[in-house]
């Protein structure tokens, strides 16, 4: 009986000594299980923050690509309307060179007609571009006609055939002009 007592009390200890190991791995599982599951949330923290970074940045490029491109519809639609009305522009000017020493009330009529025309232009950011004596720049110029002209320097304009518009950077209509070599 006594053996069977060591015995017995062996086999518990084994088992105890069992169970130890069973209980601190459980633990350890628990423990790692956990730093994984901290890991991972990081992880997805840091993606969703990322994302949400880049959500940011899109919609900030997107807005100052909607800004830039009202901002250039409204230009060219400015553009457009301008152009039409040049030739109103031109046949006034006509009009006043053929009357310059006339002092009929049509004449007068005519004067004020294209002064409230060019204030309304203004008014719009619309300006004449630069003309006889200017340099010749073939952005704002066309030049139909060339002379030898030995008292004018090269590439200067010496005659404006028809002015030419623009606003802001946009030329609305070149100047053609007659260019000195």
């Amino acid at each position: 009986m006594e053996q069977e007592q060591k015995a017995l009390e062996e086999l518990e200890e084994v088992m105890e000594q069992a169970e130890e190991p069973a209980e601190e791995t459980a633990e350890k599982t628990e423990e790692t299980t956990a730093q994984d599951e901290l890991e991972q949330t990081k992880k997805l923290y840091e993606e969703t923050v990322d994302q949400m970074k880049r959500l940011a940045a899109e919609y900030d490029n997107f807005r100052k690509r909607s800004i830039k491109e009202r901002s250039q519809l409204k230009l060219d639609t400015l553009a457009d309307t301008v152009g039409a009305l040049l030739p109103v522009v031109d046949n006034l000017e006509r009009a006043l060179d053929n009357a310059q020493d006339d002092e009929s009330p049509l004449a007068t009529g005519v004067q004020m007609v294209m002064r409230q025309l060019q204030e309304a232009l203004a008014k719009l950011g619309v300006e004449p571009i630069e003309g006889v004596g200017a340099q010749f720049d073939p952005e704002l110029h066309n030049a139909v006609m060339h002379v030898d002209d030995e008292e004018v320097g090269d590439n200067i304009i010496v005659e404006e055939l028809q002015k030419g518009y623009k606003v802001e950077d946009k030329v609305i209509r070149h100047s053609m002009v007659k260019v000195a070599n």
